[in-house]
């Protein structure tokens, strides 16, 4: 399976090379896939060095020159140590960009908590007019990419080592019915979560004897919210439907959209991700899913005590 770094620095590699408007702009983080490309475009390939805050600057400014620059760095310097120049730099000039991070949430889990974000998309969705792309595959990674440069306007694609078993398309953005099943329970998963909220909705058939429906998608802003009222539009037993949101970084991020998308009908929302205690941890990153509830027995644990606490 290909590594989704890897697809990612391919693909900027190769728009940097077809487009001679495209810049890409790193902070010595991922130098060992850019020398090639420095070389052939030196004006147009820049290692700023540890300094991420230049490096927003730096690709604001070749924004603001009429490039189309690509952004890249560990999701917690990207977005965490320079969101003010995001804000300033990209949200309040009205800039376009690619804003490319790596190491999301438990991806680098043995270095320590310098290098970990749970809260990058929560941060990031405060800019304005910023879309936000969670693929779950390294082939996703590539689709949002293209999809982003064909389309220009700010976007944020976060990449991890998580993947999916199977690809979608992921360029339009558009919410994917899964596993088709009952309206009265739908669990939304975002991203490289979809294999364990497709096992927990295989457990929670088998145990409780629910079909749940499970959704997907790849995009989170602006969010596919009329593929997700399809998803619930056959709900016609009067009750109120459970609607499970799965996010692989802080649990509730997405919510307000989801709510917001849902004000025509009554409905129970659980909101799944990684809490907001620091885990202070150095396992795996499956150890760290486990302890956060977003492995396939954590979430359908989950499911099965929403659906149980609704029905005493």
């Amino acid at each position: 399976m290909t590594d989704p770094r890897t697809r990612f620095a391919d693909t900027a590699v190769d728009l940097v090379d077809r487009d001679p408007d495209t810049a890409l702009v790193y902070a010595e983080i991922g130098g060992q896939f850019f020398g090639g490309a420095a070389a052939r475009h030196p004006d147009r390939v820049v290692n700023v060095g540890i300094r991420e805050q230049l490096l927003v600057n730096v690709g604001a400014g070749m924004s603001l020159a009429g490039m189309f620059p690509i952004v890249h760095t560990f999701a917690p310097f990207l977005v965490e140590r320079a969101y003010e120049q995001i804000k300033l730099g990209f949200g309040h000039q009205d800039v376009d960009g690619l804003l490319v991070s790596t190491g999301g949430s438990v991806d680098m889990s043995t270095t320590g908590r310098t290098h970990q974000t749970d809260a990058d998309v929560a941060l990031i969705d405060a800019v304005p007019g910023i879309a936000i792309h969670v693929p779950g595959t390294a082939a996703e990674v590539e689709a949002v990419m293209r999809a982003a440069h064909r389309r220009r306007g700010r976007h944020y694609v976060r990449v991890t080592a998580q993947q999916n078993s199977a690809t979608f398309d992921a360029a339009d953005g558009q919410l994917h019915i899964v596993r088709p099943g009952s309206s009265n329970l739908v669990i939304l998963a975002v991203g490289p979560v979809l294999d364990a909220a497709l096992a927990a909705a295989a457990e929670i058939a088998h145990t409780e004897g629910v079909e749940a429906t499970v959704c997907y998608t790849a995009t989170v802003r602006p969010l596919d919210t009329v593929g997700l009222s399809r998803a619930l539009a056959h709900n016609t037993s009067g009750e109120h439907p459970d609607v499970v949101l799965v996010e692989p970084y802080l649990a509730g991020t997405s919510a307000h959209v989801v709510s917001g998308a849902l004000l025509d009908r009554p409905h129970r929302l659980l909101s799944l991700g990684h809490g907001r205690a620091e885990r202070r941890l150095y396992g795996t990153p499956e150890q760290h899913l486990q302890v956060s509830g977003l492995d396939a027995a954590g979430v359908a644990r989950s499911v099965r005590a929403l659906m149980r606490a609704h029905a005493a």
